[in-house]
């Protein structure tokens, strides 16, 4: 059953009756989303929250001359989507995009008003969900200020040990604000660590 990763992401938050979950579960829209697709496009409207059954998404911004810079990345059981448009119905600041064929469930904005109006406790579900997301952004911001870039990639491993094998080393380091070359001397350096 392709709903069961999203109940159990939501069980950690909320109980919901069996009523409760049939509701939410027909408000949600399922997409595949093939390798490279873009499910949300800078300046469009930005209308879904998204959560990943399968495959990795990264959201990423690119400035005017073209340079990405990755903000996240979504692997299963993670919801993304560009928050500030997505709550405040803007049009995007961030591109999201496949990195290879995934599964996603889709709620809409619409759909997640009619939710809080019939389920109430989804209110509370999402707070959480907010505020875990706030305190990782948060710490993610000291770290880039604080850390050299060799502390800030072992964390990258820690936080998207799923990611790590299957992004290429370019989104890693824009993720991490560095370049590909110098992301290579790193894995080189921290290889010959652990050899010796």
């Amino acid at each position: 059953m392709k709903e069961h990763l999203i109940l159990k992401n939501i069980s950690r938050h909320i109980s919901l009756s069996d009523e409760e979950t049939s509701y939410f579960l027909s408000l949600l829209k399922e997409k595949k989303v093939q390798k490279k697709e873009l499910i949300i496009q800078h300046q469009q409207p930005c209308k879904d929250i998204n959560f990943v059954l399968s495959g990795i998404l990264r959201a990423f911004y690119r400035d005017a001359s073209g340079k990405e810079s990755t903000i996240m990345f979504g692997v299963s059981d993670w919801w993304i989507t560009d928050m500030y448009c997505f709550i405040n119905e803007k049009p995007a600041m961030l591109n999201i995009e496949a990195l290879e064929e995934s599964l996603i469930l889709q709620l809409s904005k619409d759909n997640l008003d009619k939710l809080y109006c019939k389920v109430p406790k989804f209110e509370r579900f999402f707070r959480i969900m907010m505020q875990n997301a706030y305190i990782r952004e948060q710490l993610r911001t000291i770290e880039n200020l604080s850390l050299p870039a060799e502390e800030r990639y072992y964390n990258f491993l820690k936080k998207y040990p799923l990611a790590a094998e299957r992004v290429t080393q370019k989104q890693i380091a824009s993720y991490l604000g560095i370049t590909p070359e110098f992301l290579s001397i790193i894995k080189t350096n921290k290889q010959k660590n652990s050899c010796s």
